[in-house]
């Protein structure tokens, strides 16, 4: 297994472990993210609505690694939906961020409500072909969000960032993916701790001498989807790391399989961002 994989549009390659900041204070994003890149991360995933951006860049700076050695996401905001909005979005995240291109830009969640997203991923597209950001995807995005896009502009993303773990494994989203050809990021990759206690885990980690969220994570790269992670814990984040010495079984990953319930922990992406019933 690869460290890493391709992403269309771009000669560079997305690790398939990164470390997310969402929630993470601004005071404490940087401290976090240093830590991150010294135990071996290589992927920072932030957001205009993290509040958080220029910290990651300052980590970024400040980690004494080559800027092609750290591959930095980060994602428009939903008030920033629409062709000029979203341009100048990404104009604001590259200043804060300072670090130069930014590797994968995302539309943060696809508010149909609005009905902007569209205008939004052509504006993305431009953004790519001037150079500002190296590749574009989508974020939240359900397969009817994914084919009005690429209808529309012909242009597939190269992610979609949504949320997926063992309780809400998404396998016909997967499928549009892999037949579109689109990189699967998982957030909430642990379910929000919602899987953690699982008698099947557990029992999985004590076969390998792991724990369960190293058991999570590894299920999630063996399926080829990049695994976000996140803790601001020093501990926590070289053990999240540490995934590529043993490998699941068959029967293992059929296990987990199993334990879908279609659980969601977040929002529904047909609703969310939408203005609120009167």
């Amino acid at each position: 297994m690869t460290s890493s994989l391709p992403l269309r549009g771009s000669d560079r390659e997305i690790p398939r472990l990164g470390f997310g900041v969402f929630l993470v204070p601004p005071e404490e994003t940087a401290q976090a993210c240093g830590r991150a890149l010294a135990s071996g991360y290589r992927h920072i995933d932030t957001a205009t609505g993290y509040g958080n951006e220029a910290e990651v860049g300052e980590a970024v700076r400040a980690s004494g690694l080559a800027r092609d050695e750290v591959f930095v996401t980060t994602k428009c905001a939903n008030s920033d939906h629409g062709y000029e909005e979203a341009k100048r979005a990404c104009h604001r995240s590259l200043e804060r961020l300072d670090i130069g291109p930014i590797d994968l830009y995302l539309i943060h969640w696809p508010v149909p409500s609005r009905d902007r997203y569209v205008e939004t991923w052509q504006a993305f597209t431009e953004l790519q072909a001037e150079g500002l950001v190296r590749s574009i995807g989508v974020s939240n995005f359900t397969p009817e969000h994914l084919e009005r896009v690429i209808a529309e502009t012909g242009v597939p993303p190269a992610a979609n960032q949504v949320e997926l773990h063992a309780r809400y494994q998404q396998p016909a989203l997967r499928r549009v993916h892999e037949e579109l050809g689109i990189v699967t990021e998982a957030w909430a990759s642990l379910g929000r701790g919602l899987v953690l206690d699982d008698p099947v885990i557990a029992a999985i980690a004590g076969e390998h001498s792991r724990t369960p969220a190293q058991v999570v994570i590894r299920w999630q790269m063996q399926l080829d989807n990049v695994v976000l992670t996140k803790s601001v814990t020093p501990a926590r984040i070289e053990e999240n790391l540490d995934v590529m010495g043993f490998e699941l079984s068959a029967s293992e990953m059929a296990a987990i399989a199993a334990l879908d319930r279609e659980q969601r922990t977040g929002p529904d992406p047909n609703r969310f961002g939408a203005p609120p019933a009167r």
